[in-house]
Order: C-alpha cells, then sequence, then structure tokens
C-alpha cells in the first residue's frame, strides 16, 4: 500500500463535520487533503464571541466546493476512509484510492448508538439524510415512540406537532444529561402551554420537586381544543448541528397540536412487529393497545403501540475505520485518546471532535460532553498544534478548556451551562442556590466552598458574563449568601 500512493499530503484531515472543517480552516499554507465520504461539509456560520468562553453559531451544510475556492491549497477527496496505515503513513479510501500524509487528523465524529440494528421500525437521528427520512416517516405517523433524554430527544419532543409522542427516560426527570429536576420542573409546562403564567420571582436556597414513582408516568397535552396534565398511568394513543430543525417540518398526520405522554426511569425490554405480537404472549396482556406497524414493551411494564421508533440514546465515537492494524490507545468510551495536543497514541495522527476523548489532566471546571462547541474547539485547536509541530513551536493549551460552557435552547428558552453545572465530580461536597420565575427564567448556581464552579441559566437571565468572571477569578461569595440571587440586586452591576 505504501508504493501506490497517488500523493503525500502535508496534512490530512479526515471528516468533513465541525472539527474537520474547522481543523483545515487552521492549516491556510500547506499543502491539505480533506477525505470526507458526502458531497457537503458543515461550516460554522454567524459566529459570536458571547464571552470569554461562551461562543454562539450556526452550522450550515454547503457544497464542499465553497471551501475549496476559500482555500486554494485544499483538496478535496469525496471517499470514506477503507484503512488507515500508520506505519506507512498513508489512508486508503473505499474508491481503492491511497494518500499519504505527513501529519493526519481523525475528526470522523460519532454514529448514533441505536437500540437495535436492522430494524426497519428503529431510526436513528444524527445526520441530514436521517433527519430528512425522519421527516418523511413523521408526516404519515399518528404516534412515535423516542428513546433516550439528551439534546437530540429534548428537540423532537417539543418541536413534533401533529403525531402523539410517547417519550422514555431512564431518570427520573427529562434533560438529565443538562438540568437537573428543579429545571426539569421548570421546563415541563413548555410541553402542555402556549404560554406559561408570569408568577413572581421566588428565591429559594432550598427546593423539592415531586418526582414521578419509579415507572411512573406523565401526559402533557398543548391543544386549542384539549389542555390538561394527567399522573399516573397513561392511555395509548403518540452530527446535525444546533437547530437542526429549523427548516424542517416536523409535521404529523394528525390535528392535535402537541401531546407527550413521559414514561419515567424506563429502558427497552423488547420490540417487535404486529406479527410477532399474535404470536406472543403479550397479546393477552394489554388487549387495548390498537393495531400498530411496531411494539414497544419497557421495563416498567408497559407496552405501547406506534409507528416508529425514534433512538436518542448517544452517540458511539466513529473509530471503526482507523483501528485495525494499528495500535491506538482508547478511553473507556471508546474513542481515540488524545493529549493536551491533540495527539493519539500514534506518531503524527490527531484526533478531533466526537472521535476522541480528550485524556489530559482537565482543569476542575472543565468536562467533555461531545457537543458542537467542543468539536469546534477541538478542531481549532488542533489544526493550530499540527501546524505549530510542523514550524518546532511551542503552542499551550486553548483557553477554552478552562471552563466548560455551552449555550443552546431547549423548549424555546436560551440555556446557558457554565463550569460544574450539575455539580459533576463534586460529591456531596458542594451547595446549590436557586431562583426561579415560572415561564420566564431559572437560576441556579453550584457553589464549593462559597466559591462558583458552576451555573445553570435558562431564560434571557444576562447573567452569564457575570458568572463566567466569578467562577473563572474564584471570587469568594461566602459574605453575600442567598442575596446572590436576590432578583431586587442587580448582580451584574454588583460584579462589575
Amino acid at each position: 500500500m505504501a508504493n501506490n500512493k497517488e500523493k503525500t499530503f502535508n496534512f490530512v484531515i479526515v471528516g468533513g463535520g465541525i472539527a474537520g472543517v474547522t481543523c483545515v480552516e487552521q492549516i491556510p499554507s500547506a499543502d491539505v487533503a480533506l477525505v470526507t465520504a458526502g458531497p457537503h461539509i458543515k461550516a460554522v456560520t454567524n459566529y459570536k464571541q458571547v464571552s470569554r468562553t461562551l461562543e454562539a453559531f450556526d452550522v450550515e451544510e454547503q457544497p464542499s466546493s465553497v471551501l475549496e475556492e476559500k482555500f486554494p491549497n485544499l483538496t478535496v477527496i469525496h471517499s470514506a476512509v477503507k484503512a488507515l496505515r500508520t506505519h506507512s503513513q498513508s489512508v486508503e479510501t473505499v474508491d481503492g484510492r491511497v494518500f499519504g500524509y505527513e501529519k493526519l487528523c481523525i475528526c470522523s465524529g460519532a454514529r448514533a448508538k441505536l437500540l437495535t440494528q436492522d430494524k426497519p421500525y428503529v431510526l436513528g437521528i444524527r445526520d441530514t439524510d436521517s433527519a430528512q427520512e425522519f421527516q418523511k416517516k413523521l408526516s404519515k405517523a399518528k404516534r412515535i415512540l423516542v428513546i433516550g433524554n439528551g439534546g437530540i430527544a429534548l428537540e423532537l419532543v417539543f418541536e413534533v406537532e401533529g403525531c402523539e409522542v410517547i417519550w422514555a427516560v431512564k431518570d427520573k426527570a427529562i434533560g438529565n444529561t443538562f438540568f437537573d429536576a428543579g429545571a426539569a420542573q421548570f421546563l415541563i409546562p413548555s410541553l402542555e402551554a402556549d404560554k406559561p403564567e408570569r408568577a413572581a420571582p421566588c428565591k429559594r436556597p432550598r427546593y423539592t420537586t415531586e418526582e414521578p414513582a419509579a415507572g411512573g408516568s406523565q401526559t402533557f397535552t398543548a391543544d386549542r381544543n384539549l389542555r390538561g396534565r394527567h399522573c399516573g398511568p397513561t392511555e395509548p394513543g403518540s452530527a446535525l448541528g444546533p437547530d437542526w430543525h429549523e427548516g424542517i417540518v416536523l409535521q404529523g398526520a394528525q390535528q392535535v397540536s402537541r401531546r407527550v405522554s413521559v414514561e419515567y426511569q424506563c429502558e427497552v425490554e423488547k420490540i417487535f412487529t404486529s406479527e410477532q405480537l399474535l404470536s406472543s404472549s403479550q397479546q393477552t396482556l394489554q388487549p387495548d393497545i390498537g393495531n400498530w406497524p411496531v411494539y414497544v414493551q419497557l421495563t416498567n411494564g408497559k407496552t405501547f403501540g406506534c409507528d416508529f421508533v425514534v433512538s436518542a440514546t448517544g452517540v458511539t465515537p466513529n473509530t471503526e475505520p482507523f483501528l485495525h492494524g494499528n495500535n491506538f490507545s482508547l478511553a473507556d468510551d471508546g474513542g481515540l485518546q488524545v493529549d493536551d495536543h491533540m495527539m493519539t497514541s500514534e506518531p503524527d495522527v490527531y484526533a478531533a471532535g466526537d472521535v476522541c476523548t480528550a485524556c489530559w489532566e482537565h482543569s476542575p471546571l472543565w468536562q467533555q460532553m461531545r457537543l458542537w462547541t467542543q468539536a469546534r474547539q477541538m478542531g481549532w485547536y488542533a489544526g493550530r498544534c499540527m501546524a505549530a509541530h510542523v514550524l518546532s513551536e511551542a503552542v499551550e493549551l486553548d483557553f477554552c478548556f478552562e471552563l466548560f460552557s455551552h449555550v443552546t435552547k431547549f423548549f424555546n428558552y436560551k440555556v446557558v451551562l457554565l463550569g460544574k453545572f450539575n455539580g459533576q465530580g463534586l460529591g456531596p461536597d458542594h451547595e446549590l442556590l436557586v431562583r426561579c420565575t415560572k415561564g420566564q427564567e431559572y437560576v441556579k448556581v453550584v457553589l464549593r466552598g462559597g466559591r462558583m464552579v458552576g451555573a445553570v441559566l435558562i431564560g434571557e437571565t444576562d447573567l452569564e458574563e457575570t458568572f463566567e468572571n466569578l467562577i473563572l477569578n474564584q471570587m469568594d461569595l461566602t459574605p453575600y449568601g442567598e442575596e446572590l440571587l436576590n432578583p431586587n440586586v442587580d448582580i451584574e452591576d454588583y460584579f462589575d
């Protein structure tokens, strides 16, 4: 293979997602190849630096020719990777071509974890093609079942209309990846009302939430003719980028605006077709589950029929084409281990984005979460490191890895996450301050030893920059106590 190289490039980047494209943009003056399976790439647009570490941007799918026009030194190779041979520093594509590299960066992203393979009624949503397939199936659906509790699931259940949604989550509250039970309780009314009733700010240093019993459920309906909330058993009835659902119609086949039933603390026990149901003992257990293409039995004992199942249970690093014959060190989550210069265990091979796992000693205020913001940051930093190493220049770990920060939107609310926003890894040695105004804002601060180490901001709070500074500066906030979140105190001016 080493003797059949079509061409050797200074840099080869594998993957046309955010990490790969951003990496390419950091190497403007060398001979660069971008290997990508599709004709389009994911580009960052409308980039805005919100604060020192917070950034907001859109992800736009563009023809790869746009990137080639912007960077004359770039060659785009339209093919997936079949094999990597690190000993000969070459990459073979599925169409049989072989390219050499001096430095390689793997930005192949991740693939959706599917509940089961080769099931026509189970759909994972990860890229543009799968999102369009979902839209097509949804247009004819009366009920779908969504499995998962991360970002994709949160966006789906809120955006889908005209179709009943059964939402199965393994946790005690929705959005467990991003929120605690208090934030989930704040967001839940968005599923059943157009505009939640405003209430006076409520400042509480401690709070309790009503948790559904294990295997319990809640149903939320938003419709001009029918509106209600029911607890207890429910009757049977229904990498993309930030705002991936914008511009596509997520409309089912029914007239109801939104009807979401949440099944808590449960997972999928079994998936079977109507034919399998008829030949099993399940038909005697729930004779009223109706006639559906597919049925899902949950671990809480309930069985639901639906038109199809959406598997939104997370992602797996897409390392498969690169492992055979090489000696990569893998992390427990399956990602390629990278050091603080984004280098893997193989010489001259770097990795960035969802395919890698950051294995350097993290800042006490940062964690990896495989988000679009981190894909961009890692791709940007990997490109800088590769270019610097060729020139034998030193490069320090970028400041973006000092503090975890993410801004997004859920249930039509702006959401900002900072630091150890869910008390990750802090154990019992931390306290929470919470301020909540129903239908308007939810503010949670995580304190450790009197110093702010994390925050969740939902709504237009305008507190992100102030809290970011307080976390980075590690100022002792003990003297302020609960007044820190007093709605009558302008905290921005107070700590300016």
